[in-house]
């Protein structure tokens, strides 16, 4: 029942994502890639964390990554927060891979397995999950037929 609970969390913030902005944008946009994640912050640990989060973004940003979206939790289940963000492919994410770390290293942050680590000390779990839209209902079951 809690699995069912979060799955309809994710679906409705997936859908308030590509539901209303992207449609609007274009009728024949294609579906996109997004990784959705859901975050469990460790006891006490919860401010530390999004200005850890928010100085991490703004290195990101600087290196052309796509924006982060962030839900916050108000009611229900166990989960903090959820973040939606766009997957580029693995040459696109290379590069701007490589451009977080080389700011990230000018800016004396950590890099590799360091910002792992630091990331879980701010959390007691976290979820990943990779979805693909935005879709209506009617374009799942043509795709299904």
């Amino acid at each position: 029942m809690k699995h069912q609970h979060n799955l309809v969390v994710i679906l409705g913030c997936l859908l308030a994502l590509g539901g209303t902005t992207a449609r609007a944008q274009s009728a024949q946009q294609e579906p996109v890639e997004y990784l959705v994640t859901t975050i469990r912050i460790a006891p006490g640990q919860h401010l530390a964390f999004l200005k850890w989060m928010a100085e991490q973004e703004v290195v990101a940003k600087e290196a052309g990554a796509p924006a982060t979206q962030w839900y916050a939790h108000l009611d229900g289940a166990s989960w903090d927060y959820i973040s939606i963000t766009e997957e580029l492919g693995a040459a696109k994410q290379a590069k701007i891979d490589e451009k977080i770390e080389k700011l990230s290293k000018k800016k004396k942050m950590a890099t590799g397995m360091r910002v792992a680590l630091e990331f879980r000390q701010f959390i007691s779990s976290h979820t990943d999950t990779y979805v693909l839209g935005p879709f209506t209902a009617a374009e799942l079951v043509k795709e299904a037929e």
